[in-house]
């Protein structure tokens, strides 16, 4: 037995000095790239650095809109949802790539007893022919451990790591987009059940000026041409009535999807939009860095590519392996576990290989090509991320400024549409200056939904701009 601990010992102290030397592996250590990150944004004038925003979005960043039925369906999306799903599961197998990646550290010991009966021939070697049967009993091989004294396996274990945190953020990403889309057309539905409260006073308000115009014409004040053009008038927004039912169904279709029940069951009730964007905190445009899922991803894929350039650089260097194997041997049974009967062996090899063609070097290269790449997209993310703050930003603002302006289109076009149904009742203009009226009411109420509508859409955009309720502290810190 002493001399199995003294292998046991010289094991652990090879695998131990192969620790200390791996400290230094080869390969440049991950530094994050330096991107141009403004002081402010250009649309968020009012904004004051010094000010803490305390009222940052954390986790539902949805309930900031106070519709109850809309966090229901948010809520439904992370249970149901099968993109978010498959991006979990994408998720899990990241992570078991780096438990995978982290077993290389390990030496694979395999036990294989054996019994094996064999026939010696009589013609070669010397000693006695016949048959015979070895026991061996308890064999531990290690074959081909490889020792990190290069740090290869570390770098890929780096790798491994980095891409298990972009795919965290990817999977926060499926989450943001799925989250922003159901509230898009939430909104686009309560939009639409707006337009058909709309479309339906009209209805019943040419309803009433057709019977007008009915009477009238028996009267003999108007002509038939007044009552065609009642008729008309009435028919036409009737169909378009009926018309926005059309683009309901197919939204109410589409967030069936999003939250993962069949188009056929599922259902919103009518509920028209009466609601107004809520104040946004946009923040610092450095934390769009840390907040935004895919930039942090984008920055994860750059860390796992710079630790790929250390794995492929220490292929210039000899690769060293130990392999052992203990265990016990005997012809018979009853000394199979005896201490004579034991057998063991141990031996480092180095292998390093003289010509390759210029492998080595191409793939280095490619390791470093890649990660440029990886890193001019990161930066082309952040870019992006910004861009699309300030696009919704300049939407917020200049749809509310559109907003106050169609509010007093509005009023314009329902003063003249009464103005010109009275004059018609009193006979002075004829119908078509109530048509043209109504026609201008009806325009300038549509504008101000679909305003409305752009502008909740605009501060659902904005929040996925500025990363929703995520943290690039929620993909841990392994790697960093």
């Amino acid at each position: 037995m002493q001399i199995l601990h003294k292998l046991i010992y010289r094991v652990i102290l090879v695998a131990a000095m192969s620790a200390l030397i791996s400290a230094c592996a080869v390969g440049p250590d991950y530094v994050r790239s330096t991107v141009l990150v403004p002081e402010s944004y250009k649309e968020n004038k009012e904004w004051k650095v010094a000010e803490p925003r305390d009222d940052m979005f954390h986790g539902s960043w949805w309930e900031i809109f106070n519709d109850p039925e809309l966090n229901s369906l948010e809520e439904q999306v992370n249970i149901s949802n099968q993109n978010i799903a498959m991006a979990e599961a994408q998720f899990r197998q990241a992570t078991a790539l780096v438990r995978t990646a982290t077993s290389s550290f390990f030496p694979v010991i395999t036990a294989n007893p054996a019994a094996t009966r064999s026939l010696k021939s009589s013609n070669i070697g010397q000693g006695t022919s016949g048959t015979n049967t070895v026991y061996t009993a308890a064999p531990l091989n290690i074959s081909s451990w490889e020792l990190d004294v290069w740090g290869r396996i570390r770098r890929n274990v780096e790798a491994a790591q980095a891409s298990a945190q972009a795919s965290a953020a990817d999977l926060e990403g499926v989450r943001l987009s799925v989250h922003a889309a159901l509230a898009q057309n939430y909104f686009f539905v309560r939009a639409l059940d707006r337009q058909k409260q709309i479309l339906d006073a009209t209805v019943q308000a040419y309803r009433r000026s057709l019977e007008l115009t009915t009477n009238q014409y028996k009267s003999g004040v108007v002509s038939r041409a007044d009552l065609l053009q009642a008729d008309t008038q009435l028919k036409t927004i009737q169909a378009q009535a009926i018309d926005v039912g059309v683009q309901r169904a197919q939204t109410e279709h589409a967030i069936a999807l999003l939250v993962g029940k069949p188009a056929s069951g599922f259902s919103i009730h009518f509920s028209p939009l009466d609601a107004t964007p809520p104040s946004m905190p946009v923040g610092v445009p450095s934390e769009l860095l840390e907040r935004r899922p895919d930039i942090a991803g984008a920055e994860r894929r750059a860390a796992a590519a710079n630790a790929q350039i250390g794995a492929a650089k220490a292929a210039y260097f000899p690769t060293v392996t130990l392999t052992g194997s203990m265990g016990y041997q005997s012809t018979d049974t009853f000394s199979w576990f005896a201490w004579p009967s034991r057998f063991w062996s141990v031996g480092p090899a180095i292998a390093e290989a003289l010509f390759d063609g210029g492998l080595r070097g191409a793939l280095n290269d490619q390791a470093r090509a890649v990660y440029d790449a990886n890193v001019a997209s990161y930066r082309q993310t952040v870019l992006t991320g910004f861009q699309e703050v300030e696009d919704n930003l300049a939407a917020l603002r200049v749809l509310e400024q559109e907003a106050l302006a169609q509010d007093e289109a509005v009023k314009a076009a329902r003063k003249s549409l009464e103005f010109s149904f009275n004059q018609y009742k009193q006979g002075t203009v004829s119908y078509l200056n109530v048509i043209v009226a109504q026609v201008a009411a009806l325009n300038s109420e549509r504008t101000a939904v679909s305003i409305l509508g752009r502008r909740m859409t605009a501060s659902v955009l904005l929040i996925k701009a500025l990363g929703g309720g995520w943290e690039r502290k929620n993909q841990g810190t392994a790697g960093d």
